[in-house]
Order: structure tokens, then C-alpha cells, then sequence
């Protein structure tokens, strides 16, 4: 069975201080609303403090930055928590042993080995991904405040260019599964990394294996905040 495993709430406070700054430059945090240069100030935080604290050896994590940088904090926050608590344990239901699912800070983080997705060399996905895709969407549908992150990855093995277009390949078919089920396409934002974020040493046979996924950060939507900072707004009145 997939676990989910829970980033603590300590990482996840030294990786809000750190990227701070970047997130006051926007008065709006939904993932399409921040702007490139905030997405990329986002990614680009990269191998320092904020990355090792919230998720240990991984040098670099777009989907954890993509969570970090929607959160909305204090009660409000706590709400949001309690949304995304439901939903992680129903993925973890439905998901099984094809997908690692975390929750990290105010968001939900899966993950999806390309092994399982896509055979080498190809963005169509196979028969038991279809299954799990499926069941994914939904849960999706199910908890409809959420905007979804799809990101595509690849190793290093081949060019970065060809990696580069692999990996937007594979996030467009995960993505285009999830709307053909019903997934609303406005709520997904999709790019490919390709070999620029390896979660583990490209060096090693095991590493480039687990390199070559699907990532997907699931944040609150506008409307699931405005409701969560309604619900701070009585909390602090009464």
C-alpha cells in the first residue's frame, strides 16, 4: 500500500522563511497566477536550506515549490489541511502501490514512475496507468477546489533536449487522460522538466529509474481559499 507521508510542519516553516520574499510579490498564489518569473523564482530556489529541510536529499522539487508557494498559512491554512487531509487518504485508497502520495504543507504531492505510465521511449500510456488515472480522476472530481500541477520528468540518459520534450509528451498525456475523465482542463497547469530536477543520483542505475516520473501538486483553488480565510475571519471575531 502507498503511505502517505507527511513533510513536517517544522521543514515546511524554514522553507516558507526562506521563500518568503518571492511570495509577497504576488497578492495572488494560486499556481496560474503567479506570474513566470515568480514560477521560475519558485524552481529556481533549487539545492539550498529551504529544499533540504522540507524534503531531505532531493535537490530540487517544483511540485513541493508549487504547494509551498499557494499556501496561505494560519487558520486559514488549517483548513485547507483538513481538505487536503480527506482527499490524500481517499488517493491512498485508490492509488495503492502504483503512486506515492505526501502531503506537504497545504497541498498534496504525488508521485507516478514512468515505468508504470509509459513504456521507454514513449508518451502513451499503458493499460494499468489508465487504471490508476481513472481512479484518480475521480478523486479529483470528488474535491473540485484545486488547482493541479502535472510536471514531467526524465533521467539524463540521451540529450536534454529530447528529455525535455519526452517529459512535456508525458505531462500532456497524464493531463489529457485527466480531462477526457472529467477533470476540468482549466484547473491543470502542465510542463516538462525533463532532466533539469532529479529527485535522486542520475550516476546509478536505481536513481535514473525513480528519476523518470510524473510529479502532481495538488493546491487550493481561489474559491477554497477565499472560504478558509472566511473561516479565520469568524475564528478571530469570535
Amino acid at each position: 500500500m502507498t503511505t502517505v507521508r507527511k513533510i513536517s510542519t517544522h521543514s515546511f516553516s524554514k522553507v516558507m522563511m526562506i521563500l518568503a520574499t518571492i511570495f509577497l510579490m504576488s497578492s495572488c498564489n494560486s499556481l496560474k497566477k503567479l506570474t513566470r518569473e515568480q514560477k521560475g523564482a519558485l524552481i529556481g530556489v533549487g539545492a539550498g536550506a529551504a529544499a533540504g529541510a522540507a524534503i531531505g536529499s532531493k535537490s530540487k522539487n517544483p511540485a513541493v515549490y508549487a504547494i509551498v508557494g499557494s499556501a496561505v498559512g494560519g487558520i486559514g491554512g488549517a483548513v485547507i489541511g483538513r481538505y487536503m487531509d480527506k482527499q490524500a487518504e481517499k488517493l491512498e485508497r485508490e492509488l495503492g502501490n502504483t503512486a506515492e502520495v505526501e502531503r506537504v504543507g497545504e497541498g498534496i504531492k504525488i508521485t507516478m514512475d514512468s515505468g508504470i505510465l509509459f513504456a521507454t521511449d514513449s508518451y502513451n500510456l499503458s493499460a494499468k496507468s489508465k487504471s490508476s488515472l481513472e481512479k484518480l480522476s475521480a478523486t479529483l472530481k470528488e474535491y473540485p477546489d484545486t488547482e493541479i500541477l502535472v510536471a514531467g520528468h526524465t533521467d539524463n540518459t540521451g540529450t536534454e533536449a529530447y528529455n525535455l520534450r519526452l517529459s512535456e509528451k508525458r505531462a500532456d498525456a497524464v493531463s489529457d487522460f485527466l480531462s477526457a475523465n472529467g477533470v476540468k482542463r482549466t484547473r491543470l497547469v502542465v510542463k516538462g522538466y525533463g532532466e533539469s530536477a532529479p529527485s535522486f543520483d542520475n550516476n546509478t542505475e536505481s536513481g535514473r529509474d525513480k528519476n523518470r516520473r510524473v510529479e502532481m501538486a495538488i493546491v487550493a483553488n481561489d474559491k477554497l481559499k477565499k472560504t478558509a480565510k472566511s473561516e479565520e475571519s469568524v475564528s478571530q471575531n469570535n
